[in-house]
């Protein structure tokens, strides 16, 4: 299995869902199955199908969890030290060209990613422009509503 990179917050996240997951999640579900036998007929328990579902629902999560935290390359930005370039878990800073907008965004991992918080996907079109440039460069990026040219203006790791 290839290894997928991940931010060390990102990791964080992760474990902390999987230990939701089978420490609350799964023990809550387990009771309602036990309290929906109680009930009697299963064929026309309504509880007992919704908790069932919600069972295997949980379980594929964590195993889909589990399956991501094993494949992961765990990457600290703070420790990175590419010399300006733009890497995965790197810090961006971009002025669009057309009209002076500043953004800033964090390349991170799939599931990381979240426009609202500033971090976008290592696998989106605007990410795979920035990786390997460098401060100053300028970058074409192919957007829904043509292309936009950014200029990096800084890149840190943190």
């Amino acid at each position: 299995m290839a290894t997928i990179p991940i931010t060390k917050r990102g990791a964080e996240l992760l474990k902390a869902e999987l230990h939701r997951l089978k420490t609350v999640e799964r023990p809550s579900v387990i009771n309602a199955i036990s309290e929906a036998r109680a009930q009697g007929d299963l064929s026309e328990n309504a509880e007992y199908e919704v908790a069932k579902d919600r069972q295997g629902f949980i379980e594929g999560r964590i195993q889909e969890v589990e399956g991501k935290l094993s494949a992961a390359q765990v990457i600290d930005p703070s420790e990175l030290d590419a010399g300006g370039r733009v890497v995965f878990g790197a810090t961006v800073e971009l002025e669009e060209d057309s009209c002076g907008e500043q953004v800033t965004y964090q390349i991170v991992g799939e599931d990381e990613a979240d426009l609202k918080f500033g971090r976008i996907n290592i696998s989106s079109p605007i990410a795979r422009a920035l990786i390997g440039k460098e401060e100053g460069d300028a970058v074409d990026v192919q957007a829904p509503g043509g292309v936009k040219t950014y200029e990096i203006v800084a890149v840190h790791y943190r």
